[in-house]
């Protein structure tokens, strides 16, 4: 069961760099004008994926993610989300969960304004 949950893990840290670098790769791109950062498919992933995030954490659901890879390793649900488990662990300072969800908030309004201010290029038919 351990083994699934580090495939978990990797794969929610994976998701979790998509999320923080894709803006990134996003504003870069935009600025160097590179087309492929503005494949509609990429982009609309990219704002779902950082929307799910900031929805959850605002009605106050654990990942799903967070939640299968506690159950894989202990059979039961911890109280921590991914982010604000391993920030908390690099940093050893444990921020309260209102700040996790005011980042991911600002960071859905980051995604949902550069998708407004920085469209994706229309499907050509």
């Amino acid at each position: 069961m351990h083994l699934l949950a580090d495939l978990v893990l990797v794969a929610h840290a994976l998701i979790a760099l998509f999320i923080v670098l894709g803006l990134f790769a996003i504003w870069i791109g935009v600025w160097l004008n590179w087309t492929a950062i503005r494949n509609r498919t990429f982009r609309l992933l990219h704002l779902i994926a950082i929307c799910f995030v900031a929805f959850t954490s605002l009605i106050g659901v654990a990942c799903p993610l967070t939640i299968l890879e506690d159950w894989l390793r202990t059979g039961a649900i911890g109280s921590q989300g991914f982010i604000q488990r391993w920030v908390g662990r690099v940093l050893y300072y444990d921020f309260p969960v209102w700040a996790f969800t005011f980042a991911y908030v600002l960071f859905a309004l980051m995604a949902a304004l550069t998708w407004r201010y920085a469209p994706p290029f229309k499907k050509k038919t």
